[in-house]
């Protein structure tokens, strides 16, 4: 659980221009963190990792989802209303066309459900006829009818989220979700082996939470059988309502604008959680050696499981480098650095261009300012996805 990097090897083995490509987006990010964030005072030359929430509809209300959960801020929103909201397909493809011709980053689709996105498997061709590397997110109920035009058009990377075995799943994401998924997987399997080819690398991912995190072994004994790249266990984005109010102060003083996005993740879905009963079961997955990687992000030292859940205010991950080296894409066009948090808007490519953006003087102030923050950290990021991925490791975790 120190380190996660035996999916390196294994992208190696099977696709050398895969991992070329990978490997020079992360060279760029870590200059990006060492140079850029340094001594450019606020403006950032690199751009290696974009993420494009392409859509907020989704087929599914999975529990602990902060967009449509038992919290999700979405909640109570128009489907209809927020659809008419989203970037038509032309201007991603400018997008693609600008962003591929300067940076050539890593695309990561997600929504939402990024397969609800109108002509959804127009826009990922589209990126891969670019050569570009594509990585999209999914709950893995629209994979099985189209699954051969996705192994066709060379998708890279496939994160399926997967919460359980069949009840526990079901019981998080929804009636009949996990045999959707893994219909899903058996259907990419089988066009990989028609097309004899290793795209996409499939995982899952798996966010831990007081419901499944017990009989999560389980379910790894249950996926060793679908040829997957990887398994993520995702320990978790919580909050509580000491650490909102302390965001909410420091982004309005700060930046002049409102917290509407943290309250998501203040679900107590990380209370109960027992810090040694989870490192045994962690460990027992490990020692199953599936044959493909286990990966927990954050990579923390068992010892420390327990604090992770209990003491949510805790720094384990610091000096937040995203907004260096990353950008996220809302569905209506607006600009953040911050995929789950999208309060501080930068710009919206309906208005500009996405470079003039990039560097504009909205953007600038941000990066001052999180720079300049307590250990590199806005109060809602401890435990940020992005900032667990990309912080800084604390010693002692």
């Amino acid at each position: 659980m120190h380190t996660n990097f035996s999916v390196v090897l294994k992208l190696i083995r099977h696709n050398p221009d895969f991992a070329i490509k990978t490997a020079r987006a992360f060279l760029r990010m870590e200059k990006a963190a060492r140079y850029d964030r340094s001594c450019l005072r606020g403006r950032s030359r690199r751009l290696s990792l974009v993420y494009f929430r392409i859509t907020p509809l989704c087929n599914l209300h999975c529990l602990m989802c902060n967009q449509r959960g038992i919290k999700g801020v979405l909640n109570g929103y128009h489907a209809a209303e927020e659809a008419r909201k989203l970037v038509p397909l032309e201007r991603y493809y400018r997008l693609v066309d600008e962003l591929a011709a300067r940076d050539r980053p890593i695309f990561y689709m997600w929504g939402g459900e990024p397969f609800l996105y109108p002509n959804f498997m127009d826009l990922a061709e589209y990126i891969t006829r670019q050569r570009c590397l594509l990585s999209v997110n999914t709950n893995g109920t629209f994979l099985e009818q189209n699954a051969e035009r996705i192994v066709k058009n060379g998708w890279h990377a496939l994160f399926v989220s997967l919460d359980g075995f069949q009840a526990v799943n079901d019981q998080i994401r929804g009636a009949g979700s996990y045999e959707k998924v893994v219909a899903g997987l058996r259907a990419i399997n089988e066009a990989k082996r028609k097309y004899n080819t290793h795209l996409p690398y499939m995982g899952i991912v798996t966010t831990v939470s007081n419901m499944n995190y017990l009989s999560l072994d389980e379910l790894a004994r249950a996926m060793s059988d679908y040829d997957l790249a990887w398994h993520i266990i995702n320990l978790g984005t919580y909050t509580n309502q000491t650490i909102i109010d302390a965001q909410t102060k420091v982004m309005k003083e700060e930046l002049g604008c409102e917290v509407k996005c943290l309250p998501g993740f203040d679900t107590g879905f990380n209370e109960g959680i027992d810090g040694r009963k989870f490192a045994v079961i962690l460990k027992a997955i490990h020692d199953l050696k599936p044959g493909y990687p286990i990966i927990t992000v954050p990579a923390i030292d068992p010892d420390a499981i327990t604090e992770y859940y209990a003491d949510l205010s805790k720094v384990i991950r610091k000096n937040c480098v995203v907004p260096w080296s990353q950008a996220n894409f809302d569905y209506d066009g607006d600009v953040h650095f911050c995929a789950d948090y999208p309060d501080y808007t930068i710009g919206n490519i309906m208005d500009s261009d996405f470079y003039d953006i990039w560097n504009g003087e909205r953007a600038v102030k941000f990066r001052q300012t999180i720079k300049a923050s307590p250990n590199g950290l806005f109060p809602g990021c401890v435990r940020c996805y992005q900032n667990m991925l990309f912080g800084r490791k604390v010693k002692g975790y």
